[in-house]
């Protein structure tokens, strides 16, 4: 479990690449400070095992499934990408329910600096869109963020300077492709209305109102 609070950005510093799978060595500093064999750290979002590590440096394997569902693949060496270790148990949450299990990918649409913000608008899978609304949680390349606006396929987001700075977002460009992970639960909401348990076979759409009602927004 992750809070899609980024502790630093690495590096990628090597890679092996077959046709459907890869291994990645990335540099870093802050999470290899209590890193072991068998840690999970969250690269772009995505939730790898530590297979090796040295002391400015750690290693791990991107299986086919992750290699084809997420941007990983895309990455080369010297990319910067976003780290952060697994939650500690005695830990503060200070984003959301993190999996680090990417639902899909996202094309950014257009970026708009207005003020102090930016404003990154994100094509979506159709199929992913039913588990946004505005002002509800995304995770985009591991950083936890409030949906800003919703539009057919699109959501928004807007970025502080502070996230801007300590994530790789804040370099993004339009036709960049991004890791997305939806609000688990928001998964698990439109699972349970929409035939999730025994007997029930109706379908609810999920919004505002329907949050309300049952106490997930106030």
């Amino acid at each position: 479990m992750f809070t899609g609070i980024i502790e630093e950005i690495g590096t990628i510093e090597k890679i092996s690449k077959s046709s459907a799978s890869m291994v990645l060595s990335i540099s870093a500093k802050k999470v290899l400070e209590d890193v072991k064999l068998g840690d999970s750290i969250s690269v772009n979002g995505t939730c790898l095992t530590v297979t090796s590590f040295s002391s400015r440096s750690f290693t791990v394997d991107v299986m086919p499934e992750t290699f084809d569902h997420t941007s990983l693949k895309l990455l080369g060496a010297g990319a910067p990408v976003n780290l952060e270790r697994a939650m500690a148990a005695n830990g503060r949450f200070g984003g959301h329910f993190v999996t680090g299990h990417i639902d899909g990918t996202g094309i950014i649409a257009s970026t708009q600096l207005v003020e102090n913000a930016l404003y990154i608008t994100i094509e979506i899978p159709e199929e992913l869109t039913r588990y946004f609304i505005d002002r509800g949680s995304v995770c985009l390349d591991g950083t936890s963020l409030t949906v800003f606006r919703t539009e057919h396929n699109t959501i928004t987001v807007s970025l502080i300077p502070q996230t801007r700075h300590d994530t790789i977002l804040g370099s993004k460009k339009a036709g960049d492709i991004v890791n997305l992970e939806c609000d688990m639960m928001a998964k698990y909401i439109y699972k349970f209305m929409n035939g999730g348990r025994p007997g029930n076979s109706g379908k609810k759409d999920i919004g505002t109102d329907f949050l309300t009602q049952h106490g997930f927004m106030g």
